[in-house]
């Protein structure tokens, strides 16, 4: 392996791991209802455990309120249960076909609470990138000592490996404030 390909393999799992940043603070409550919000809760459907989105239709009612609409009449109690007893802290209610699921205000409390959950996401993200920065550096480090790539290889890898590392930091820092912005917006 060179120590372009080194870098390639760094830079696709730092994206995978920025990645997986996104999809985690997708999950964090801000003050307004999104539907992801609901991908966490699993409903028993003919004997195995599926995800909400693939036995119900989710839609925001209005700025408050998540709407659930089963696809089967007799899944509406199941998916009303997964949902109380989900940790998110949700009590939806039936209205026929329908099951509403208000969203309470959030308090200023709660508030910084999921601000600190945040950045403890964004801390995680940053540690796995640093940590795929030291394995690439070390690649090309054990590259050199096997005479497969010269001192000056390595010297350019390591300052292409940081510029990749600080970029994606910057991202992580970016996402992570974003959402802390979405959180104590009121």
């Amino acid at each position: 392996m060179s120590p372009e390909e080194i870098r390639k393999t760094a830079e696709h799992k730092m994206l995978q791991s920025v990645e997986a940043l996104k999809n985690s603070l997708t999950k964090v409550r801000t003050g307004r209802p999104n539907p992801a919000l609901l991908d966490t809760v699993h409903v028993e459907y003919y004997g195995s455990m599926l995800p909400l989105s693939q036995v119900a239709n989710l839609t925001l009612l209005d700025a408050r309120t998540i709407g659930v609409a089963p696809w089967e009449k007799g899944m509406g109690a199941k998916i009303e249960k997964a949902i109380r007893e989900s940790d998110l802290g949700l009590n939806p209610s039936s209205q026929g076909d329908l099951i509403r699921v208000p969203m309470p205000p959030m308090t200023e409390e709660r508030r910084k609470e999921l601000t600190k959950v945040v950045r403890g996401e964004g801390e995680a993200a940053k540690i796995a990138v640093r940590n795929l920065r030291r394995d690439a550096n070390e690649s090309v480090k054990k590259l050199v000592k096997e005479k497969l790539a010269s001192e000056d290889d390595d010297r350019r890898s390591q300052e292409d490996i940081q510029k990749l590392t600080d970029r994606m930091i910057v991202e992580v820092d970016r996402l992570v404030a974003s959402k802390e912005q979405d959180i104590m917006a009121v």
